[in-house]
């Protein structure tokens, strides 16, 4: 492919790439024309110099192509983070989910990795409490029209993502397919929060999700390097509403709760079963956090105006014992 390799040798120059020639060059990555090491080096290349919104927007742009549309049947809403792991034992994402689920807010999150990354991996958490996650897109689909949630894991499907796996393990480091899986929802969302693990990405991605056809975003990053929203200090936002792209900082206060150390989230439970705890209404420091980030969810998702009234909402639901529900349902579903 030498107009890869010439692409390649424009990285390489520190000169950016337009939307139409990132999307060429990840349409070769994914599509198996290019080679391991022109694979290596356009990720790593991108990576030293820092990805423009442009070549994001080229790249999820090439990957949406290279996996199957599916048809939700409904509206649902994207909620994850960038690295799909929780700075605590449990996945405050994924909690935060199923949450938003049983406040009646269809849920249909996708990651690009199912392999553990760790102990707050979605795809870990989720085999473990029962719930199958090596489905096809239609019947992921079917989970989120049938149980209000499912859960699409890329990497285990999908054979654009299979050629690539490898390499980044090789690599060990965030490259861009870190940013664009979060991007490439089979079910073309209109609705996403999104959690990054750099300030600096939060006002680029919002713009990325603006080009892909996005509606209502959040793109947060907690105080301390995190991609979640945190207890802890203020979270940064990028939102997109009404067409348009504001930053912000939002504190827990603004949500009712006080602030307190990160490292009070941490569970102690090795398997990440204390998740069913939290839907079954467990109280603690890792339940307001995942209230908080569902209230932001809910913000997006048009269920709430403030965060105040995303966490009343986020109580019912747990208290209700809706979410827990939600869980019970997709297990079932998913394993029909």
């Amino acid at each position: 492919m030498e107009a890869l390799k010439s692409i390649i040798g424009k990285v390489a120059s520190g000169a950016t790439l337009s939307r139409e020639e990132s999307a060429f060059a990840f349409d070769g990555v994914m599509s198996g024309r290019a080679s391991p090491s022109q694979i290596g080096g356009l990720l790593m290349g991108l990576r030293v110099r820092g990805e423009t919104v442009e070549e994001i927007t080229g790249a999820a742009s090439a990957m949406r192509k290279r996996m199957p549309s599916v048809e939700a049947g409904c509206d649902p809403i994207y909620i994850a983070s960038t690295n799909d792991t929780s700075l605590c034992a449990v996945n405050v994402w994924t909690c935060a989910s199923f949450i938003v689920a049983g406040a009646g807010v269809a849920v249909a999150k996708h990651t690009n990795c199912a392999a553990s990354l760790g102990s707050g991996n979605t795809a870990d958490v989720l085999a473990r409490i029962g719930v199958k996650i090596d489905l096809e897109p239609d019947a992921v689909m079917r989970c989120v029209r049938d149980a209000g949630i499912g859960f699409t894991f890329a990497s285990a499907r999908y054979p654009a993502m299979q050629r690539v796996a490898q390499i980044r393990t090789a690599l060990g480091t965030h490259t861009i397919f870190n940013l664009i899986g979060p991007l490439s929802n089979p079910a073309r969302l209109k609705r996403q929060i999104v959690g990054v693990c750099s300030r600096e990405w939060i006002q680029p991605l919002a713009y990325v999700l603006k080009n892909l056809g996005a509606e209502s975003v959040w793109v947060v990053h907690g105080s301390g390097g995190l991609d979640d929203i945190t207890l802890a200090e203020p979270t940064f936002v990028s939102a997109l509403e009404a067409g348009t792209v504001r930053t912000f900082e939002v504190r827990p206060e603004e949500a009712g709760f006080p602030r307190g150390l990160s490292k009070a989230l941490d569970s102690g439970d090795p398997d990440n079963l204390a998740m069913q705890s939290i839907l079954d209404g467990a109280p603690g420091r890792i339940r307001d956090a995942s209230l908080f980030t569902a209230a932001a969810a809910l913000i997006v998702a048009g269920r709430a105006s403030t965060l105040q009234e995303g966490v009343a909402i986020g109580r019912e639901s747990l208290d209700s014992g809706a979410a827990a529900a939600r869980l019970k349902h997709l297990i079932a579903v998913s394993n029909a």
